[in-house]
């Protein structure tokens, strides 16, 4: 029971902790079941015991192999192939055949398995999505489910979810329209919500909602495996979005985070702020990705001096992203300096497709770009704003590669001790400059982070290892921290608090190697530290339901976290 006498239907004030079972809860009609089953499923590392209880004698050849026997043969397997999507294919097998070695493997081999799970290799597999499918892996709503959406999510077989990532694929990283095809975005990005953050995978659930694609090349395809229509707009996509959202609410409660993902601009920030105010919504492409930069900007201010309301700021990009982390950056200064939030918004420029971003622009623009919109002479070029706004901060979320070309770079470089540029479009072909470009044209002076990995860069002697601005820095840890607190809706101090978070987690070892991030080898670590400032500052803002407060929310953080080590079945 939870206060006021209400019994705990949904199970939703167990946050994260494991529900202890064992494969006869499910009666288990025989062995074979059991081995096919990828929430239990051990494969050689059956004990001899519960080879026998579990009538599994003769179906395992004999040898027993420990799970960490097990990891080492399939990290062996994976670096045999060559081509990025086999291993993405080979990851995802394991998944479906054993989620905990699954887990493990990737908590074990963050560094090198996140870039296959998830960006870069994530968007060549959705590109390619309908040719690889083989079985589902989430749950798909579309058109003609329409009116039956609450029936679709009943269909799903775990009942106590915590959290939902929804895609509609219409902008899918920077691959544009995939329709149906960008579900690989919300089962990786769950997939990191249980290795990085440890929600539980039980607790997640991956959704696609299919109203139509614009891809003409996907509408052609024989193989494509979503609906063959136009994108649906206007009432009839919005009516299915409420419909779903109420459906949600109506199925699991009040505190399951459903996060919007590759939603295109024009539908990110409607919805955002539509559902704000009554369900508990986050957008990674707005809010994590702007909470990650803005952890950068706090740690590479350590390099370069000052405060973060000294710099000036330009972006390359205005859409979700760009003035997302724009908004963001602004919030973090007003509340530092106390200056009125317009105030602090005049330090930061923005440039579109059609040029800066001015006030003699105002009346055409988005309503999300206006506050942006400053008092200048128009610009119709990135060059031409550098020269004339003289930044310290170059971002660039355009999506589009190679636009921060060498005139420009050394323009940066020609004004600032240290310029601090962050490259951030995914995958790597869509970069605004590598990390090499970045290093060699700044002469070395260059604070550098990108939005997908590169290699570290040999200059005049020196190694630099470039940062990268990896929204799972943040999102699995954030919504660990909102689960553990039971916090009905996301405020933004809770995203600054989670910046704030990570920044402090650079130690001044990452420093001396150029890193304003650190490594993804204590990602779990720094998961636990982002979860409870997020959860501290639910609970003070009023916002949390798990009563009473934890002492020590890290310490309660992870004791939460889900651990994929096998359990033994008696």
């Amino acid at each position: 029971m939870v206060g006021g006498g209400v019994s705990d239907v949904y199970g939703e004030d167990r946050a994260t902790e494991e529900q202890l079972i064992t494969p006869w809860s499910f009666s288990v009609a025989s062995g074979h079941s059991l081995l096919r089953d990828p929430r239990h499923n051990k494969g050689l590392a059956f004990s001899e015991k519960e080879r026998d209880a579990h009538y599994l004698r003769g179906l395992l050849p004999p040898a027993i192999f420990s799970q960490d026997h097990q990891e080492k043969k399939i990290m062996h397997n994976l670096r045999q192939y060559t081509v990025p999507l086999q291993r993405y294919i080979a990851m995802m097998d394991l998944q479906e055949r054993n989620e905990r070695l699954f887990y493990k493997l990737l908590i074990d081999n963050v560094e090198e398995l996140l870039p296959v799970v998830y960006t870069p290799v994530v968007g060549e597999a959705c590109q390619k999505y309908g040719s690889i499918y083989r079985r589902p892996q989430g749950l798909y709503i579309s058109l003609k489910d329409k009116g039956k959406v609450l029936e679709v999510l009943k269909n799903w077989p775990e009942r106590s979810i915590q959290v939902i990532v929804v895609t509609d694929g219409e902008r899918i990283l920077g691959l544009g329209d995939l329709g149906c095809q960008g579900m690989g975005i919300p089962v990786g990005k769950l997939s990191l919500y249980t290795a990085l953050g440890g929600v539980r995978p039980s607790a997640c659930l991956p959704i696609t909602i299919d109203v139509g694609t614009n891809n003409q090349t996907l509408l052609d395809d024989e193989y494509y495996i979503g609906l063959k229509q136009r994108r649906a707009t206007g009432e009839e996509y919005h009516e299915l979005l409420q419909e779903f959202m109420t459906a949600v609410k109506q199925n699991y409660g009040e505190k399951v985070l459903v996060q919007f993902e590759d939603f295109a601009n024009h539908n990110a920030f409607d919805l955002l702020a539509k559902y704000s105010k009554s369900h508990l919504v986050f957008n990674d492409d707005i809010q994590g990705t702007a909470s990650v930069v803005l952890a950068g900007l706090l740690a590479a201010l350590k390099v370069i001096g000052g405060g973060l309301a000294d710099q000036t700021y330009l972006f390359l990009g205005a859409g979700e992203a760009g003035t997302g982390i724009a908004e963001l950056i602004a919030l973090e200064m007003s509340k530092h300096t106390e200056l009125p939030l317009d105030d602090c918004r005049k330090k930061i420029w923005l440039v579109d497709s059609k040029g800066l971003l001015v006030e003699s622009r105002k009346e055409s623009l988005q309503h999300f770009k206006k506050p942006f919109a400053h008092e200048h002479e128009p610009l119709t070029t990135l060059l031409e704003a550098v020269q004339s706004i003289k930044p310290t901060v170059l971002i660039g979320t355009s999506g589009v590669g190679k636009t921060f070309t060498q005139e420009v770079v050394e323009a940066m470089a020609s004004f600032n001790e240290k310029p601090v540029i962050f490259s951030l479009s995914n995958p790597t072909s869509h970069s605004e400059c590598t990390a090499e470009e970045a290093y060699t044209w700044t002469k070395g002076t260059a604070v550098f982070a990108s939005g997908s990995p590169f290699d570290p860069v040999e200059y005049e002697g020196k190694t630099y290892v470039p940062g990268q601005s990896n929204n799972a820095y943040v999102f699995p840890g954030f919504g660990l921290g909102v689960v553990i607190s039971g916090a009905i809706r996301v405020h933004d101090d809770m995203l600054l608090a989670a910046s704030e978070a990570l920044a402090e987690q650079v130690s001044q070892e990452n420093f001396d190697k150029g890193l304003i991030f650190p490594p993804f080898t204590n990602i779990r670590k720094i998961s636990a530290e982002i979860a409870a400032r997020v959860a501290a500052k639910a609970y003070d803002l009023g916002l949390a339901s798990r009563l009473p407060r934890p002492d020590d929310l890290v310490k309660y953080a992870e004791s939460c976290m889900y651990t994929p080590l096998y359990r033994s079945y008696r």
